[in-house]
Order: C-alpha cells, then structure tokens, then sequence
C-alpha cells in the first residue's frame, strides 16, 4: 500500500511511483492510499501569520501515522516537505532520480487586458513596484536580493489557483512555481515563445525558467522522497529498485545543511548538491541574519552528510 495527498501533484507523483513499482515487480499488487493531511486542512491559512506556530511535517505527518500503523508501506512525498527529523521507526528509504531543481516566473503576456510582459522576461527586467507573489519565504529573499524595488506578496492555492490569480489580478504581476511540478502536472513552457500550456492554463500566461545563479532551489526540490518503516526488509528490496543513488547522495547532503541549519522547508535558507566525477559539489544561501550569506562545497560522496553540516557552519 502507497500512501499519498490526494493534491494533484502528490497524486502525480504517488501515480509515478505505482508505476515503477509495477513494472518492477509486475507479480505484487500495489495500491494508493489517499490521506488527508494537517498542510491539506490549513490551505487557507496563510503560512507567514501561522508562523512558528506552524506544526513540523505539514504534509507529512498522517502518512508517516499510517506507516507506524502498518496501514501502509511506503509513503510517497515531495521531499522538500519531508522534515530532516523523521519518527523513531521511520526512514527515507530511496529518492528517484531528480528533476529539474529550477524555479520558474509566470506572468501575464503583453496585449492581455491587464499589465504584460514580452516573452522570455526575466527577473530583472521587471519595473519598480512590480507586484511578484509567493508563498515562500526562500523565493521572497532572492526575489529582493535580485530587484529590491519589487513588491513581493503571499498568495496560496493549488498551482492552477496560482495561474488564475496572475491571469486575472491587475495588482498581481508575477508569481514564482517549482518547475518540477509544472513538468509532473504536465504543464509545458515553449522555448521559443516562452508560452505555458497545459489543463486549465489562461492563455495569456508566458513562463521564463530563473537562473540558479538568481534562485537557488530549497533544499530536496525536485525530488520525490519515499519514506518506509525502518528495518522491513520485504519494502527495502522494492525501494531499492526504485532508488537513484546520485540522487539520494544529493539531497543527503542538502538535508544535512538544512538539519544544521535548524530549519524547516519554510526557512530563508537554500540549497543545491550535484555529484560532479564522483564528487558531491553543493551551494547554499542563507537570509536568516538578513543579507545572503553563501556557502559552497566539494567532497567524496560517501562525506554527503558532513559536507552539508560544514557548508551550514560557515553560514551560521
């Protein structure tokens, strides 16, 4: 038994997974199993007036209930929710291999009826005031650090929620999504046009990718982490299968930086680990004391983990 959200990313994602984990081993039956969580309950909620208040694992915590419950065996989650502390009895047990880690700008085109922009805009070329909204406060800190001049606001919703306001809000100019989520909801950015296609999707919507140099990504973006009871030795052999080892190497050593940190995926904190000849290189940033500081890395990949915790002292 899968256990998934039922958002249509998380079930994007739980699909992929049940997927492989089929064509793996075609002779087991596998199932999802759709939870309810305490981050579903509180989507209109805004996440900087809850604050610290807000509980550890948002969108985690009745999936892992139901691992421990042995109601379900593996739990299939964006690993960016995934906290850096997991229950007693409880691992990540494999991460497929990644997907593009970048952030992307979606705004309304020029000849809409509201405020436009030409095609492949990028964050700089916004005016002063220009309104960009978010829900994160990673994005928020390097949307300023790039364009101090922008007016960046909350928005929260679904991501067609999202491509609805910037279609339809003249006090909105922007907003900033994952593209790893746009790619698994079957979203589409054309290179030449820089139009967004897709279910739903206004037409008057164009999207330009940022570079990793403006937005450095939080930490295990794109990455899809699947989280099992420890010591069940019938799942590990499934995980296994299902298991990238860069990747897991790379978001080892990003979720060693964020632990360090002291931080959650709401934190002003980010990072990004490749493996490069046999080697973990990795960048972060951190906004916690104000202006960025930058950190950066190398090590053997079997050193992911302390090159994660060294990369958050020099950031401290």
């Amino acid at each position: 038994m899968i256990a998934t959200r039922g958002s249509a990313l998380a079930l994007a994602q739980a699909n992929l997974m049940l997927a492989a984990c089929r064509e793996a081993f075609p002779e087991l039956g596998f199932e999802l199993k759709i939870i309810k969580t305490t981050g579903d309950k509180l989507q209109a909620a805004s996440m900087n007036e809850v604050g610290k208040t807000l509980p550890k694992g948002l969108f985690t915590k009745e999936l892992e209930v139901a691992l421990l419950a042995g109601e379900a065996d593996m739990a299939v989650h964006s690993l960016k929710d995934l906290p850096t502390d997991l229950p007693d009895g409880l691992k990540l047990a494999a991460t497929p291999e990644r997907a593009d880690v970048r952030d992307v700008l979606i705004y309304r085109a020029v000849g809409s009826a509201l405020r436009g922009f030409a095609a492949q805009t990028q964050l700089k070329d916004f005016p002063a005031g220009s309104t960009i909204a978010t829900s994160s406060n990673r994005r928020k800190m390097q949307l300023l650090a790039t364009h101090p001049d922008l007016n960046v606001i909350e928005i929260r919703g679904n991501v067609p929620t999202r491509l609805q306001k910037v279609a339809s809000r003249g006090e909105l100019d922007a907003t900033v999504l994952a593209l790893a989520g746009l790619t698994r909801l079957n979203y589409k950015i054309d290179a030449r046009s820089g139009k967004l296609s897709g279910d739903g999707v206004p037409e008057s919507l164009l999207a330009s990718i940022l570079d990793l140099n403006v937005m450095l990504p939080c930490v295990g973006q794109g990455a899809i982490g699947i989280e099992t009871r420890a010591n069940d030795e019938r799942i590990e052999k499934i995980c296994e299968r299902l298991n990238h080892p860069a990747t897991l190497q790379c978001v080892t050593a990003e979720r060693a930086f964020l632990h360090a940190m002291g931080g959650g995926c709401l934190s002003p904190v980010a990072a990004h680990a490749v493996v490069d000849r046999e080697k973990i290189s990795m960048r972060a940033v951190s906004f916690r004391d104000g202006p960025a500081k930058r950190s950066q890395g190398k090590a053997a990949q079997e050193q992911a983990a302390t090159l994660g915790r060294e990369l958050a002292q020099n950031l401290k």
